[in-house]
């Protein structure tokens, strides 16, 4: 989930509404983590300045799955990137396609391969 540039990890419902309200566009969304449920994460999208929010998880047999509306067939992804691109159509069960990425600007302050500031001086340490 890490390498996903609109994976944010675990801000808040409120963190990730500001995110998507500040971006101002329909079709806005970004991915965090469940506050309620672990392992289950949120697909969070701005349509007409609300914030709708749909529930992605993994299945038992390794698919990737998303909540969508009542009467929509569940559909089941190999990857959570494909089930991201089946959203970025119309008609697929969300209130609008997924349109502009929220990208998570902490993933790109520091090198690959490093975790945040600690492993970003780590690696400088190391480096020669």
């Amino acid at each position: 989930m890490d390498a996903l540039p609109i994976y944010h990890g675990g801000i808040t419902r409120e963190a990730g509404e500001k995110l998507l309200l500040a971006a101002g566009t329909d079709g806005s969304y970004l991915l965090r983590d469940s506050e309620s449920i672990p392992g289950v994460y949120c697909l969070c999208v701005l349509h007409q300045g609300y914030v709708y929010t749909y529930r992605v998880s993994k299945t038992e047999t390794g698919s990737w799955s998303a909540e969508t509306a009542p009467g929509v067939h569940r559909r089941l992804f190999r990857k959570v990137h494909n089930l991201i691109s089946a959203f970025q159509k119309p008609d697929q069960g969300i209130v609008t396609p997924l349109q502009h990425p929220v990208v998570n600007n902490a993933k790109a302050k520091y090198p690959p391969g490093t975790h945040g500031v600690e492993g970003a001086s780590a690696a400088a340490k190391q480096s020669p």
